[in-house]
Order: C-alpha cells, then structure tokens, then sequence
C-alpha cells in the first residue's frame, strides 16, 4: 500500500506518516495520497534584512527594578535607565516582598475590595489604587503590585501593607511601558 520515498524502507515511512495520522495532521486517505507524490525540495526562503532582534522584541530587553531601600523604581532598556519614579512601600510587618517576579496583571481605572470589610471602592478619585493596577505577586489570596494612590504625600515613606504606591501620574506612564510577563525585580 505504501511506497518507499527517498530511500527509506517501507516501514519507516508508513510509520512516520502514520504517526502524522494520528495526531490528526493528515487523514488515511491522505497518508496513501501523500505516498504516491514525489518529494519536491522547498525553495529556500530569502528573509530580508530587518535590523537587530531588539528592535522588534523590546519587551524582552526590559525590566522593572524595584529599589525599596531607594523607594524608587526603574524601567530598564537592556542596561539603559529609560524611566524612574518615587514610591512608597509596604511598612513594617507588611514589607514589599524581594526577590524576581512577573507582572502578572494590567488593570486601568481599578476596583478596590478592602482586605478586611470586603467593602467594594469603585473607580474614582477615593480608590486606594488610584488610576491603574499593575500585579506582580500574589499568593492567591492577596495581590501585591504597583498602584497610583489619592494620597500622594506619602510617597517616600514605608506605608502600605506591601503593595508600591505612586503618584497617579506616575503609575499611568508605567503602566504604558509595561507589559504582561515583564521581569520585575524587588531589591532591598
């Protein structure tokens, strides 16, 4: 039933092509039609020149480093500083926690649910997260992540319960240079 193509014994290729079969690439009655056309060699593709890796893939170049000593944060392009804001960080007994995570989660105009009362706080100028959400840890119950805040006064102090608080013009500009499954590092 099967033929042998380029010199492969019969078997092999009947296999082969019977393993393409069954994860449902090509039906039977394929298999015996693609068995009896000869194998033409694919042209070889001419790619044109499109520059350097990093200028279509920037994303994988870049990071956010959280510096808490410093209650500052950093965009990273490669090893260039394109950004950096004042923040402030969670206190003591709620610290932010340190290590290297992933945003997780992107949220413009957010809904607060309070921890404790589960009371709901709707988008707005009273919202404890401000204009936007930008989730890197969780334990999933709690978020930890990067918010705006309708107290900007506090920034520079060790005030949340582990979140990073910045002015609400600020989070609104790094929300726009982040993307999900970007590397956040928390350094002390």
């Amino acid at each position: 039933m099967f033929q042998q193509a380029q010199g492969l014994p019969v078997g092999i290729f009947a296999q082969g092509l019977g393993a393409i079969a069954a994860v449902g690439i090509l039906t039977s009655g394929a298999i015996i039609s693609a068995s009896a056309v000869p194998a033409t060699p694919l042209p070889t593709p001419q790619l044109p020149t499109l520059g350097t890796v990093g200028d279509y893939l920037p994303q994988a170049e870049r990071r956010v480093v959280l510096r808490l000593g410093e209650r500052r944060v950093y965009v990273y392009r490669r090893d260039q500083v394109i950004a950096s804001y004042p923040v402030a960080i969670g206190r003591s007994g709620w610290e932010t926690p340190t290590g290297k995570f992933e945003v997780m989660q992107r949220v413009k105009e957010p809904t607060w649910q309070h921890p404790f009362t589960e009371a709901i706080v709707p988008p707005g100028k009273d919202n404890p997260l401000g204009a936007r959400w930008i989730g890197f840890w969780t334990d999933g119950t709690n978020s930890i992540g990067f918010h705006g805040t309708p107290h900007p006064e506090l920034i520079g102090q060790a005030v949340s319960h582990g979140c990073v608080r910045m002015k609400n013009e600020d989070i609104v500009a790094l929300f726009e240079q982040v993307k999900v499954g970007m590397t956040v590092v928390v350094e002390l």
